[in-house]
């Protein structure tokens, strides 16, 4: 497992020995560790139960904000089995104000710890987070959050890169962007914005931006450039909060990663949402990620918040049936289908939707209804195969409660490079033809399987939420600009992409001005 970002928040608890379980978590630079697991059915008390979180903290900005509980009894032990989904209460107000635009939502996620998370409409002076059990305030509570408290539309960013980088608590280095970023030395604006159009403009479907001066500024090249909302979103929610270096960079809105040169060719530089073994982009998170970061707690109903409340029945009770569900979108996903079918008892695979292979929809068919995604972790084994490049399901499926069995596959996801074989994941050859081998180890190794599932919801907690995303995104762009030898320019043919207007909850700031250095 990677090293643990600073404060970076992780409970870990062996729920099948029932013998070994422990937590532990940064919070404002002490680590905590409990004693061994003696009884798991002794109710939570107040005075030892954990809080902590971004949360609590008023200067981390994000569109939904959330926080920890950690059930703990009066022994000192952590609690590893849900002691009820309203054992806790939360009560978050503005003082002073007579009525607060915040709604709050406790998720139970059934292992002994709680998932606070809060979306506010307004920006408040001050915060207060009673955090009750049983009426009684539990740890700190209640919590005062010294503002001012900005809600996720308030355009107040911070100007200072440093002290958002340090209230945020992101890690200093990304390994995945120095890799993907060794590739270019130095970057040229002033040629890419010449040579990239020329090369990919016509084939491919582009954006081509400039942040300057904390403004976004775009220009489209291809026909189908629908994509760009969700990047649009998140850059001018990132400027809202954080004055972004200036840089000037070109985005690939297509599934594929476009730049498939080898050195000592010339490279240009393109963002992709997937990378690939034998391409050189420049990977993001995905679009999915990105945008139930943007949305979480607004339209879209699967997040990595709201997947680690519904991971399904306890782990004894799942079905012992590997799962999928999908579209044709690759020809490795009709041999999944036939392989269920000729062993439905070890794996239960079908399509919701053919497009790629119309032709074999009567062999691989009948349809059958879509499945909402939280229903998949009633089931023990969790099945990833690439799509048309990676399957962007896996954050959430890691999240949940069951173990995954992932492909061996030449595409990649901004965080694929810290996941270890065995210790994350179950991977299986390319070809699918060992999957069935490996659902029945699975099957015949409960609880080697159950630890790995385990390993792998920790490190989504750790490494996926969206506070790591931003961070992500943010040290990508700084580093980046730092390669370019010419500054970034608003080039003939951009436009201004405008933060959206809050007409009802405007947003006073009361932020000052870094001073230039002299």
């Amino acid at each position: 497992m990677p090293p643990i970002p600073p404060l970076q928040h992780i409970i870990a608890a062996d729920m099948l020995s029932k013998m070994a379980n422990w937590c532990f978590f940064y919070c404002l630079g002490l680590c905590v560790q409990t004693p061994p697991v003696v009884s798991v059915e002794s109710a939570p008390s107040a005075a030892r139960t954990l809080v902590w979180g971004p949360g609590l903290e008023a200067n981390i900005v994000l569109p939904a904000r959330f926080f920890f509980i950690q059930a703990v009894d009066s022994g000192g032990t952590n609690c590893t089995s849900s002691p009820g989904e309203s054992a806790f209460e939360v009560k978050i107000s503005a003082p002073g104000e007579a009525f607060s635009r915040i709604w709050v939502q406790v998720l139970d996620r059934r292992d002994g710890s709680f998932l606070v998370r809060y979306r506010m409409y307004a920006s408040y002076p001050s915060l207060r987070i009673e955090v009750l059990l049983k009426g009684v305030h539990m740890a700190n509570s209640p919590y005062i959050l010294h503002g001012p408290v900005y809600h996720e539309s308030c355009d107040c960013p911070e100007p200072s890169e440093e002290v958002w980088l340090q209230h945020m608590h992101c890690p200093n280095y990304y390994p995945q962007i120095q890799q993907d970023l060794s590739h270019f030395p130095s970057v040229d604006p002033d040629q890419n914005a010449k040579d990239i159009p020329q090369r990919f403009g016509l084939r491919q479907s582009l954006c081509h931006y400039t942040i300057k001066d904390n403004q976004v500024y775009i220009k489209t090249h291809g026909e189908h450039v629908g994509f760009r909302i969700f990047m649009d979103a998140f850059l001018l929610s990132l400027t809202r909060k954080v004055k972004v270096p200036d840089v000037e960079f070109f985005v690939n809105l297509g599934d594929w990663p476009l730049e498939k040169r080898k050195p000592p060719e010339k490279l240009h530089p393109i963002f992709s949402w997937c990378g690939s073994n034998d391409t050189r982009d420049i990977v993001m998170p995905t679009y999915d990620l990105t945008e139930s970061v943007l949305e979480t707690m607004g339209r879209v109903s699967l997040d990595m918040m709201s997947v680690q409340a519904n991971t399904g029945p306890p782990w004894e009770q799942k079905n012992e049936t590997a799962f999928w569900r999908g579209r044709d979108s690759r020809k490795e996903r009709l041999e999944l289908v036939k392989l269920s079918r000729a062993q439905p008892h070890l794996l239960d695979a079908a399509f919701t939707n053919f497009f790629f292979f119309k032709h074999d929809e009567a062999l691989y068919g009948p349809l059958v209804k879509h499945v909402s995604f939280f229903d998949f972790f009633k089931f023990k084994y969790q099945v990833n195969v690439d799509g048309t490049v990676a399957a962007y399901r896996l954050p959430y499926l890691l999240a949940a409660d069951s173990v995954v069995l992932k492909q061996d596959s030449p595409y990649y996801e901004h965080f694929y490079s810290n996941l270890q074989p065995w210790h994350h994941y179950i991977p299986f050859r390319s070809d699918l033809s060992d999957l069935l081998d490996k659902i029945r180890w699975a099957r015949e190794h409960d609880q080697e399987a159950r630890k790995i599932a385990m390993a792998g919801q920790q490190y989504a907690r750790a490494n996926l939420m969206g506070d790591n995303i931003f961070c992500y995104y943010f040290r990508l762009f700084q580093e980046y600009a730092r390669l370019q030898v010419t500054e970034a320019k608003v080039r003939e043919g951009m436009e201004q992409v405008g933060q959206p207007k809050d007409d009802l909850f405007p947003c006073n700031c009361h932020r000052g001005k870094v001073k230039d250095e002299l």
